[in-house]
């Protein structure tokens, strides 16, 4: 095993077990958002979601997988409808990939584009550590009823 693959190894162990090390289910902290280290930041008008392209978070060529990226650009959508709004359900997702990520910070701001009484719609965009755009995202939500 190579040193990098190594290296890769022993930080997804540490993630696992920093997501592994609460049961905690909660808005802002939850298995995955602890799993990738997601930072999460909300705001009136958006919600910003931050992590490290971590080495073992990437795909066979080398770069962060789609899939973090998507995730992380729901999570934005969702966190922001939730603390506007209520939580939600996504209905729909879109995705558009603009560029690949090899290393660095990923920013993701979600924020709402229209609220309905029951229906909302929301874009995410992804930006790498340069400021550049690498993914943007439209979602459809439906609300949920709050819990007591």
């Amino acid at each position: 095993m190579s040193g990098r693959h190594a290296a890769a190894g022993a930080a997804a162990r540490l993630a696992f077990e920093r997501a592994a090390g609460s049961d905690r289910q909660v808005f802002g902290d939850f298995f995955i958002s602890r799993f990738l280290g997601l930072e999460i930041e909300r705001a009136p008008d958006a919600c910003t979601v931050a992590f490290q392209a971590e080495d073992f978070l990437t795909n066979p060529q080398g770069t962060l997988h789609g899939g973090i990226i998507a995730t992380a650009l729901d999570i934005a959508m969702g966190h922001h409808l939730e603390h506007r709004l209520g939580p939600g359900a996504t209905l729909e997702f879109k995705v558009q990939f603009l560029g690949a990520v090899r290393e660095g910070r990923v920013t993701c701001r979600g924020e709402m584009l229209r609220a309905g009484r029951s229906i909302c719609f929301l874009r995410a965009e992804a930006r790498d550590a340069s400021g550049e755009p690498v993914a943007h995202a439209t979602s459809t939500w439906k609300l949920l009823p709050k819990k007591p």
